[in-house]
C-alpha cells in the first residue's frame, strides 16, 4: 500500500493506497443508505447487507495523518447495533486480473504477498479482514491488532500465496479482493492464518466496530 510504489517496479497492487485520490465525492462523505456497494475514494468500496450503518470520508474526522502521508480514508458508525450471524459490513478495493495473474494464484509457485497499512481506530482488541478469489469462495481471514485508540498504527500482514482455488487470470475481472471487516456475523467468520474453500469476510475473534454509535476507523499507507 505505500505511496510511491510506482517508482519501485509494481510490486504494489493496491491502487490509491495513500488515499491521495477522490474524484467521485469531492471529500464529501458518503453514507451507506441503502444495502450494497457505495463507491467512496477511487478504488475503494464499503459493503453492507444492512442501510445507514455507518459514512465513509476522505480526511473524515480531519486527525494528522501518519508521517508521510496527507490522507486517509475514514470510516465512522452513525448507530451500533448488534451484529446478526449473516451480516457484514466491509471496506474493500477490487483488484482486476490484470494486475494479479502474475501471482499466480491457485498453482504451485503461487507468489507471497504482503498486506500492510496506518490504521488508527476508536476500537481497539483484534481486527480482522480477508484476501478473497472473485467469487468470494476461497479466502485467506486474517487479523491484526490495535493496541491504543485513537493512535495511528503500522500492521505487516505476510500471507503465502494460495494453490488452489479458481482465480482470475489476465483479464479486467476481479482478480483478488482486499477487505477490511467492520462488523461481520459468525456465518461469515473463519479461522485466521490460513487459506479455506469457503465464504469467510473476517477472522473468528474479531471485534465488530459497528456495535459503537460513533466509533471510527481511518486507514492509509
Amino acid at each position: 500500500l505505500g505511496q510511491y510504489a510506482q517508482y519501485t517496479g509494481f510490486k504494489n497492487r493496491i491502487i490509491n493506497g495513500a488515499m491521495m485520490i477522490d474524484q467521485r465525492n469531492a471529500g464529501a462523505a458518503q453514507n451507506n443508505l441503502a444495502a450494497g456497494w457505495v463507491y467512496t475514494v477511487d478504488r475503494w468500496e464499503v459493503y453492507s447487507n444492512n442501510s445507514s450503518r455507518f459514512n465513509s470520508q476522505q480526511n473524515k474526522g480531519a486527525v494528522t495523518p501518519p508521517a508521510g502521508f496527507k490522507n486517509y480514508l475514514g470510516v465512522s458508525v452513525n448507530t451500533g447495533y448488534s451484529v446478526g450471524a449473516s451480516d457484514y459490513n466491509i471496506l474493500a478495493q477490487p483488484i482486476e486480473g490484470f494486475n494479479t495473474a502474475d501471482l499466480g494464484f491457485g498453482a504451485s509457485g503461487a507468489s507471497t504477498v504482503t498486506l500492510s497499512f496506518w490504521v488508527y481506530t476508536s476500537v481497539t482488541g483484534t481486527h480482522s479482514g480477508f484476501l478473497g478469489n472473485s467469487t468470494l469462495v476461497t479466502a485467506y481471514p486474517f487479523t491484526f491488532t490495535v493496541s491504543s485508540a485513537n493512535t495511528w498504527t503500522q500492521i505487516s500482514i505476510t500471507i503465502s500465496g494460495p494453490t488452489s482455488g479458481t482465480w482470475v487470470g489476465a483479464t479486467n475481472g476481479i482478480g483478488l479482493e482486499v477487505m477490511f471487516s467492520l462488523g461481520t456475523g459468525s456465518t461469515y467468520l473463519g479461522t485466521a492464518g490460513s487459506w479455506a474453500g469457503a465464504n469467510y469476510l473476517g477472522a473468528t475473534g474479531q471485534v465488530n466496530m459497528v456495535g459503537t454509535s460513533g466509533a471510527t476507523f481511518y486507514i492509509t499507507g
